[in-house]
C-alpha cells in the first residue's frame, strides 16, 4: 500500500502545483478510490510528487486517466485500458492544459463528447458519471456540488447545464442517450430529496403550491424551486406533473397559499387563461379575502406572459419572488 498523502479533499486549494486527488476524481467523474486504485494497479498515479508526500497530477497526468475513461467506457478491461492510456501517453508531447489555479469559478470547454461549452469543471464529471450509467460516482458528485455551492448555484451552473447538453445530445442522436437522459435526471431528483429538509410547518396563508400546467410532465424544475424553498425553511405543497385544472383550483381553494408556481416546458402546455383564473381564486374570512401570487414558471410562458403576474427568469429569481410573497 502506498504512503503518499493524498490531499483528496478541498483544503485551501493546491499547494506547490498540480490538482489534487479530489480534484481530479471530481473532474473525471470518478470517485477519488478509483483514481488511487488506478495508481496502485497500473501505475498510473503522477510523474512526480511535489511539496514532499503531497500527491499532485499534472495536465499529462490528468491527460492520462481521461484516457483511461475513454477506453473502459468502450468496454476495454481496465488492464488494457492502461496500458493503452500510458503508451499513449508516451507519444502525446502536447496534453490538453489543466488550470491549477484556486478560482471561483473553474472551467473546462469541451467534456464528454456533450458539447458542454464554458462551465464549471464539475459539469465534465457529472457527464462522464452519467454517460457511463455510474450510480455511485454520480450521487457522490452531486451530493458534492450541492453541499459546495449551495442549491441554487449547483442547479444553475451545474446541473442544468448537464442536463440541457444530455438534451441536446440525445436530440441529435435519434433514440441514443435517452437512458442517459433518464438516469441523470433520476439521480438529480434523488439528490435534491436527499439535501431538502423536512417540509416546514403549515401556517395559513404562507404557503406555496406548485404543480405543472394540465398536460406538462416535465416535474424537475418544480422539484429544484420546492427544494429551494424547503431549505429557506418555507412551507411547499408540490403537486407534480399534469395537475388537471379542477384539481388544482380544489388544492388552492383548500389550502389558502400566498403564493403558486406553476410550471410550463413548452408554449403548448402554457396556458394564460388557466394563470388568471387562478390568480382570481380569493381564500379567508369574509372582509379580509385574499389571493395568491401566481408565478408563471419555465421557458413555455415566454412571450405570453399574463399582465400583473410575475414571470421569473430563473431560480433564484423564483426563489425571491416567491419569498416576497410569503414574507412581504
Amino acid at each position: 500500500m502506498s504512503t503518499d498523502r493524498d490531499d483528496s479533499g478541498d483544503g485551501d486549494g493546491p499547494r506547490g502545483g498540480g490538482l489534487t486527488t479530489g480534484e481530479v476524481a471530481r473532474r473525471l467523474g470518478v470517485a477519488p478510490t478509483t483514481v488511487r486504485s488506478w495508481d496502485r494497479r497500473y501505475g498510473l498515479g503522477p510523474d512526480v510528487h511535489t511539496g514532499g508526500r503531497h500527491r499532485r497530477w499534472t495536465a499529462a497526468d490528468v491527460a492520462r486517466l481521461e484516457r483511461m475513461c475513454a477506453l473502459t467506457a468502450t468496454g476495454l478491461p481496465p488492464a488494457e485500458a492502461a496500458r493503452l492510456a500510458r503508451d499513449e501517453a508516451g507519444t502525446d508531447v502536447s496534453p490538453p492544459p489543466v488550470d491549477t489555479a484556486r478560482t471561483a469559478r473553474p472551467t473546462a470547454r469541451r467534456g464528454a463528447g456533450l458539447g458542454l461549452g464554458d462551465v464549471r469543471l464539475e459539469c465534465r464529471g457529472v457527464a462522464r458519471a452519467a454517460l457511463r450509467l455510474d450510480a455511485a460516482a454520480l450521487d457522490q458528485l452531486l451530493k458534492a456540488a450541492i453541499e459546495e455551492h449551495g442549491l441554487v448555484a449547483a442547479w444553475t451552473e451545474v446541473i442544468m447545464p448537464t442536463l440541457q447538453a444530455v438534451g441536446r445530445k440525445w436530440e441529435s442522436s435519434g433514440e441514443r442517450y435517452v437512458e442517459v437522459e433518464h438516469f441523470l435526471s433520476w439521480h438529480v431528483s434523488s439528490a435534491l430529496r436527499r439535501h431538502a429538509p423536512p417540509v416546514a410547518a403549515d401556517r395559513p396563508g404562507a404557503g406555496t403550491v406548485l404543480a405543472c400546467t394540465p398536460a406538462e410532465n416535465h416535474t424537475l424544475p418544480l422539484e429544484v424551486l420546492a427544494a429551494a424553498l424547503a431549505e429557506r425553511g418555507l412551507q411547499v405543497r408540490m403537486f407534480g406533473g399534469a395537475l388537471p385544472v379542477e384539481s388544482l383550483v380544489a388544492a388552492v381553494r383548500r389550502t389558502g397559499p400566498a403564493a403558486v408556481g406553476l410550471w410550463a416546458q413548452s408554449r403548448t402546455t402554457a396556458s394564460r387563461p388557466l394563470a388568471q383564473h387562478v390568480s382570481m381564486i380569493e381564500w379567508g374570512v369574509r372582509g379580509a379575502r385574499r389571493k395568491p401570487v401566481v408565478l408563471t414558471l419555465g421557458p413555455g410562458w415566454a412571450g405570453q406572459t399574463v399582465p400583473g403576474l410575475p414571470h421569473p427568469a430563473g431560480l433564484a429569481q423564483a426563489v425571491t419572488a416567491v419569498e416576497s410573497a410569503v414574507r412581504g
